[in-house]
């Protein structure tokens, strides 16, 4: 869809497309259209991430290029950009202009159409927001912060050579580099690893964190239950559950008992999803 036929947006930073975020793009109609500000902070959906979790083209600007704007500007900014616009979505703690010194209810004087704000949201009482997901994700709750996102965890990567005892000592792995992503709290996890372009996921063992046992270096590597890969070039990894803490074993022999362990624990979290 053209933009300059765009008649309602939801402006923010959306930094995981979160089940707060979905509300605002819930108030968008057939012609919407999304208006991230980016901050620099993103790593939850960093980038053009964010336009896997919805079908509504995404405008991007960038915080450092606009925040000299005094409100009358930002305004007419953006009814430049979108001619027809006669609908404005926002959360209830929105902020913009210089100095962030305007909020909602400007925005309603300064907007001559609709402006929707939309409430906090919340689950079990306790508001989701992206910095409470990310803090979730750094302390292994992968569980809490995928019921906030209202989807898995996702960090995307190329595939880069491992330290190659895997196949050979241990189980063959997937090592991936995922710059620009917020990596999980070090452990093990049951994920779902994407392959290239394959439609479909695999059923995985997920390490992240530093080979304590090895070498020391760090590295986010997938374990394909019941499979062996034998090239690719890039992998997305979906976090379903964390299985445990990083650990340091006596030997190669405790470590891959323990891999094994893992496995059989992963195959236990996964068998319920429909692949």
């Amino acid at each position: 869809m053209a933009l300059s036929k765009v008649d309602s947006i939801a402006i923010g930073g959306f930094d995981g497309m979160h089940i707060g975020h979905q509300q605002l793009f819930e108030q968008l109609g057939e012609k919407g259209a999304i208006v991230v500000i980016e901050t620099g902070y993103a790593n939850l959906t960093p980038g053009s991430e964010r336009e896997h979790y919805s079908h509504y083209p995404i405008v991007y600007y960038s915080l450092d290029d606009i925040r000299h704007l005094e409100g009358a500007e930002f305004v007419a900014m953006l009814k430049e950009r979108f001619p027809h616009l006669n609908k404005i979505v926002v959360g209830y703690d929105f902020h913009f202009g210089k100095n962030r010194r305007y909020s909602h209810s400007n925005l309603g004087e300064l907007f001559s159409g609709e402006v929707k704000v939309v409430d906090q949201v919340s689950i079990d009482n306790d508001s989701v927001h992206s910095h409470k997901i990310r803090t979730k994700i750094q302390i292994g709750d992968i569980t809490g912060a995928n019921r906030f996102l209202g989807h898995n965890y996702c960090v995307k990567g190329s595939v880069i050579k491992g330290q190659g005892i895997g196949k050979t000592d241990l189980v063959p792995t997937i090592n991936l580099e995922c710059p620009g992503f917020l990596l999980p709290y070090e452990g093990v996890y049951a994920a779902l690893t994407r392959i290239d372009d394959e439609e479909h996921f695999h059923p995985s063992v997920v390490f992240v964190g530093h080979r304590v046992t090895t070498d020391g270096s760090y590295a986010i590597e997938s374990h394909i239950l019941g499979e062996t890969i034998e090239s690719c070039e890039r992998a997305s990894i979906s976090f379903v559950k964390f299985l445990r803490k990083n650990e340091k074993f006596d030997s190669l022999d405790s470590l891959k008992q323990a891999i094994e362990n893992d496995i059989t624990t992963a195959k236990r979290e996964l068998r319920h999803l429909s692949l």
